[in-house]
């Protein structure tokens, strides 16, 4: 269950971008470091792709000193891996960890990038060095890059445990964050796809097309009542979206109902149900037409439609008591990746999976 929260929070797409414009502070010619070998016992909590095959993943390894914090480099889609220097910071989960921890990875470009949590790191060489970065405060519960911008939902606990979010902004190249949207019932899943990005807040969507420079709101269609409520929302190049949401739960299972809409929100049409298994979830999409769900309960599995929404197939089934997944997401209309389980708990398996058919079929990475 807490493996679920961790997805809903911090699932992104971890797509390539392009490179910041002429003149920005990123460094040029930088050659990657040559690293060393991954930790004996690596196990994954967050993975960001900059192109089909080249791919950064933040995990942990058992050590004699804590903390524990690694990193991993594939340039070969993951056939082989080479370890890297991270943030001394321990691993942690969003909204549990109170002092300084890390749960996220995403790199803009193979040589700028960030590690994120209860504070903000960032490396501009490759991840041979990481230093402190600006910080807008709380915990950076979703972070991706699109547009030359660096998007970030925060998450601030109060009396009470009541949660207050907002949606941030900064260039790429540094420079000062500016609050787009303060005090947001954002469930934090912030998807990209295309130059688009999209955000639930509360009963909206919120949209931009110039890494929110501007932002477009429109209003959800599963909002009648109590359920079912909105749970997770996806890009469909170059439009369109798509949307999971709950309905009432029972013996681990939800009722689940997927809206597409071919305007980025203004309007929506109900595609189909997918199968009740698991509370909730996250969805995500490889091309328009081509959508993956990841949920979890007392298994985790992974959910499949290639007719937008109006059929789907169980991909991926595990009898894990409830492991989770966490950074679904699609590099290229073929390439996708997603997280089973998290190393913060120990029993946790922390397994990289790709795809390379969309997400019909998947295989597990070894390190």
């Amino acid at each position: 269950m807490r493996s679920l929260l961790i997805a809903a929070l911090t699932a992104g797409c971890g797509t390539a971008q392009a490179p910041p414009p002429a003149g920005s502070a990123v460094p040029a010619g930088i050659t990657q470091p040559s690293g060393g070998p991954v930790p004996a016992g690596f196990r994954a909590a967050s993975v960001t792709f900059v192109s089909a095959r080249q791919a950064f993943v933040l995990g942990t390894a058992p050590c004699k000193h804590a903390p524990c914090t690694s990193v991993a480099r594939t340039q070969d889609q993951g056939m082989s891996w080479r370890g890297l220097p991270a943030p001394v910071v321990p691993l942690g989960e969003p909204g549990i960890a109170t002092g300084p921890a890390v749960w996220g990875i995403r790199f803009a470009t193979p040589d700028y990038g960030f590690v994120f949590g209860n504070g903000l790191w960032m490396t501009t060489d490759g991840g041979e060095h990481w230093s402190a970065a600006a910080y807008p405060g709380g915990s950076i519960v979703s972070l991706e890059i699109i547009d030359h911008q660096v998007l970030a939902v925060t998450m601030r606990r109060g009396i009470a445990g009541h949660a207050s979010w907002a949606l941030l902004r900064r260039p790429l190249a540094r420079g000062a964050w500016t609050r787009l949207v303060a005090q947001a019932s954002a469930i934090g899943n912030i998807a990209t796809q295309a130059r688009e990005a999209a955000i639930i807040d509360g009963t909206s969507v919120l949209v931009t097309d110039n890494g929110g420079l501007t932002i477009t709101r429109h209003a959800l269609p599963c909002t009648a009542s109590r359920f079912p409520v909105p749970t997770s929302v996806a890009v469909e190049a170059p439009r369109g979206l798509a949307l999971l949401c709950t309905g009432q739960g029972y013996t681990s299972q939800t009722d689940k109902t997927v809206y597409v809409s071919g305007n980025l929100g203004a309007t929506w049409k109900l595609a189909g149900h997918p199968s009740s298994g698991g509370d909730g979830g996250v969805i995500a999409a490889a091309a328009p037409g081509h959508l993956t769900i990841a949920t979890t309960s007392a298994a985790s599995w992974l959910y499949y439609s290639a007719d937008n929404g109006k059929t789907w197939r169980t991909v991926v089934s595990y009898p894990d008591g409830g492991q989770g997944w966490n950074d679904l997401g699609f590099t290229t209309t073929q390439h996708g990746l997603v997280i089973h389980g998290h190393p913060y708990y120990g029993d946790m398996l922390g397994q990289l999976l790709l795809t390379e058919n969309g997400g019909l079929t998947w295989h597990v990475v070894r390190f």
